[in-house]
């Protein structure tokens, strides 16, 4: 187990994508730290699974993030994973939403990795991997803040990969297409109303139709790709935004 004597903490861990890089980090020896909403008894059970730290933080606010980091103590795997969508047209998007979704999808990676990065520097080894999105290479109607984030993400990646280039220390992020999490289902009402669509319709006209696969990402394989970003064998893989979209951002 190539991870045991390291410390990752990814935040969003509670469900989705983020508890199944959870588990992959934690199958290769990685203590573990979780970061998330969800019901006392159901976090504390995952705690139990994966002996793992729970630390209750909002990520929505600077204040929150850095008590999230002085809560975890020093790690050496970073996975920016927290993240919210809403769907509205531009001129009916909520501004306290597009607020949100910036600072929690965006400003919160760049706080938490600027807080973990004197630890990685020390070490001379570390991995940041930011959960970024097929909407960090294209846009989507109905999505300018989330499309925002992204794309700010994938920059912030790129710049942190510069930055710690000469210090044993990497950072990527992965692009999923559309993954069968509560992120994507709970979009759902919002693009039915959005675009007058059913839900069969959305599911088949919008959320796929730009993935060849016709398949949904699996989080579980979002796990295995963050584990090897981990590995020594990717200790050259850094700056990358890596898709996993379905061929989604092929064409």
């Amino acid at each position: 187990m190539f991870l045991s004597g390291k410390r990752a903490l990814v935040t969003g861990s509670t469900s989705g994508i983020g508890l199944a890089i959870a588990r992959a980090l934690r199958a290769e020896g990685a203590e573990l730290v979780l970061s998330g909403f969800g019901e006392a008894g159901a976090i504390a059970a995952l705690c139990e699974e994966l002996s793992a730290r729970h630390v209750a933080a909002d990520l929505g606010n600077r204040a929150g993030v850095e008590a999230l980091m002085a809560g975890a103590g020093e790690v050496d795997v970073l996975v920016n994973n927290a993240g919210m969508q809403h769907v509205a047209p531009v001129e009916d998007f909520p501004v306290d939403k597009w607020d949100t979704i910036i600072a929690l999808n965006l400003t919160a990676a760049f706080d938490a990795s600027r807080l973990a990065i004197p630890h990685m520097k020390r070490r001379g080894w570390g991995r940041i991997i930011n959960t970024a999105s097929a909407h960090s290479l294209t846009a989507s109607p109905f999505k300018s803040a989330y499309v925002s984030a992204k794309h700010g993400l994938a920059g912030l990646t790129k710049t942190l990969a510069l930055e710690l280039a000469t210090f044993g220390v990497t950072a990527n992020c992965i692009s999923p297409g559309y993954v069968w999490t509560p992120l994507v289902e709970n979009q759902i009402p919002d693009t039915m109303k959005a675009r007058g669509l059913s839900r069969e319709q959305v599911i088949e006209d919008v959320l796929l139709a730009g993935q060849p696969t016709k398949r949904f990402v699996q989080p579980e394989d979002i796990g295995e790709l963050a584990v090897f970003l981990c590995r020594d064998a990717a200790a050259n893989i850094t700056g990358a935004n890596i898709s996993m979209d379905g061929g989604w951002t092929a064409a």
